[in-house]
């Protein structure tokens, strides 16, 4: 895995680039998913979810009767739940919002706001398990690349009405990103001097002001090359 000076450096890329690009992603939301349609199928698979919990517990200290008698105030939390929640794709990021009543209602609010750096999304998950799949409700998992964080800070959200259609827009965006990227890349070669052409790795290196996203896309590549070659190392 790369040094903790490198994974420190390319947060601190992401942090600068959110902070530029946040202003302009607020009116640029180039897909916005929608969950009141799943609102029912995922109330009644968390209401499930939760009496099976409560049957189980039933023995235990009747913990599990007062989950059952708290049932109506948890369906309340959730319907509150969903009808609050977006989640939209900005040109820069995945953005997930989201305000829901703390356990007890009459305590207040909790509110979440969870942004995704695009160029740190590896794939977009789509899981359904059984239980599930009783009620059409989906999960969004958005991986991060691998070199940077483990699996456990993936970003999972259920009940989102529909899951393929996000997928396709994050990926076609991504793939848009790479190709503009590249673009630059080939653009700057052709105006080097022949006797100056390096490659593309190289440019970057020697350029004295990289922008954000050619710079983070470098960083991430040789955290990559160093694990390939710890990897090696280790055989």
């Amino acid at each position: 895995m790369g040094t903790r000076e490198e994974v420190v450096e390319i947060e601190r890329l992401e942090e600068s680039l959110l902070e530029k690009n946040e202003r302009e992603d607020e009116e640029a939301v180039l897909y916005a998913a929608s969950f009141r349609e799943m609102e029912e199928g995922f109330v009644k698979y968390q209401t499930v979810q939760w009496v099976l919990y409560s049957v189980l517990l039933i023995l235990a200290w009747g913990i599990g009767i007062l989950m059952l008698l708290y049932l109506p105030v948890r369906r309340f939390i959730l319907r509150k739940d969903v009808r609050s929640r977006t989640l939209y794709l900005t040109p820069n990021a995945i953005v997930y919002k989201v305000t829901r009543p703390v356990w007890f209602p009459c305590f207040g609010v909790l509110k979440k706001e969870k942004h995704v750096l695009l160029h740190s999304v590896a794939d977009v998950v789509i899981e359904q398990g059984y239980l599930q799949s009783l009620f059409g409700v989906y999960s969004l998992r958005i991986e991060n690349v691998g070199v940077r964080r483990p699996p456990s800070d993936d970003v999972k959200i259920q009940g989102v009405a529909n899951p393929n259609a996000f997928r396709k827009a994050v990926m076609m965006r991504l793939s848009n990103m790479r190709n503009e990227i590249l673009s630059r890349q080939v653009s700057t070669l052709e105006d080097v001097p022949h006797h100056l052409m390096m490659s593309p790795s190289m440019s970057l290196k020697h350029d004295p002001n990289p922008s954000g996203e050619l710079l983070l896309m470098q960083k991430l590549e040789e955290v990559g090359s160093s694990v390939k070659v710890g990897s090696k190392h280790e055989i």
